[in-house]
């Protein structure tokens, strides 16, 4: 499977299943996982966006080590797609609004805990590595992103 075939995975998995589950790990290395609403925007191949408060404690986790994994899933639970790769923390105007506009409407929880709309950052996962399978068919197919050109 090819780097393009693999973002068509993660980016169908996501369109059925409009949530993720991203772990990361503090500085003590304790692992931390919630529930995200992610998405991959066309011209930014090989990442995966999300939103966060800069005030939320992910932010420090993010700080003290960016390596992080996100788990999606089908909402018939028949396909798995792990996701890992470097997290990093972005405020970017332009981007921001991409993302708003793609899955503002979906944030309802999020807002929930971060009322100021305005008062958010973005988080870019670049990805490193991707794996998906097909657990009851006994399939499985990884590829590895930090190799260019495929």
């Amino acid at each position: 499977m090819t780097q393009q075939e693999m973002m068509r995975k993660i980016e169908a998995l996501l369109d059925d299943a409009k949530t993720g589950v991203l772990a990361s790990v503090d500085a003590q290395g304790r692992p931390h996982a919630r529930w995200m609403t992610p998405l991959v925007l066309p011209r930014w191949p090989n990442t995966i966006f999300a939103v966060t408060s800069p005030h939320f404690p992910k932010i420090l986790q993010l700080d003290a080590n960016n390596q992080v994994e996100w788990l999606i899933q089908t909402r018939a639970l028949d396909q798995v797609i792990n996701v890992r790769g470097g997290m990093n923390i972005v405020d970017n105007p332009s981007l921001k609004a991409q993302i708003m506009e793609a899955i503002g409407h979906r944030l309802t929880v999020f807002w929930k805990q971060n009322p100021d709309n305005t008062d958010f950052v973005i988080l870019e996962t670049v990805i490193e590595e991707a794996g998906w399978s097909v657990p009851l068919k006994n399939i499985k197919e990884v590829v590895d992103f930090r190799q260019k050109g495929e």
